[in-house]
């Protein structure tokens, strides 16, 4: 199984990004995470871009193919203003553009945040629930709140809590057990 692993986060010692990375060590065996990293490429959401006989921006078609192609998601958030960063819902935009069809549609999604603050992320993993079902993805019931995100990674920005990564594994095996029936299916 796939799951291809998107952080949020642009920040370069992001811990929202670390915990995706992660998740690649982390994944259950048999299962392969790849971590996307091209968040940046995409630029503002145009629908001017979008339709007609003109391609999109092949960063734009590379992100939709890219979870076309993985059997599932984890989507990693962090909380800027009790939201989803623009950056991550610029991609959301891109990737289930109604005329186009929703790359998102059926795929089962995995979410996750981490703050610095008490919450971990909250209210943003609530609102990315929302608009991820909005596009037709399947978002599993569990979320996985990480507070206090700067006690719980290393000066190298990998993850140090032993009991954050067993919550991990523990969302990782959820989400493969939702996504599997589907992906066999598929």
């Amino acid at each position: 199984m796939r799951i291809l692993a998107i952080s949020g986060s642009l920040r370069a010692e992001s811990y929202n990004t670390g915990l995706a990375r992660a998740a690649v060590e982390l994944a259950p065996e048999g299962v392969f995470v790849d971590l996307y990293d091209g968040l940046a490429l995409l630029p503002p959401y145009d629908q001017d871009l979008d339709e007609g006989e003109s391609e999109p921006p092949a960063a734009a078609l590379d992100f939709r193919e890219r979870i076309e192609a993985a059997d599932a998601l984890l989507i990693v958030t962090p909380e800027y203003n009790g939201s989803i960063p623009g950056v991550l819902k610029n991609a959301i935009d891109w990737a289930s553009a109604r005329h186009r069809g929703s790359s998102f549609k059926n795929k089962t999604v995995a979410i996750a945040g981490a703050t610095t603050g008490q919450y971990g992320a909250i209210w943003a993993q609530q609102d990315l629930r929302r608009v991820l079902g909005i596009c037709g993805a399947r978002v599993i019931e569990d979320e996985l709140p990480v507070s206090t995100a700067h006690q719980r990674f290393d000066e190298r920005g990998v993850l140090a809590d032993p009991l954050v990564g067993e919550r991990l594994r523990a969302h990782l095996a959820a989400l493969v057990a939702e996504a599997a029936p589907i992906a066999v299916a598929a």
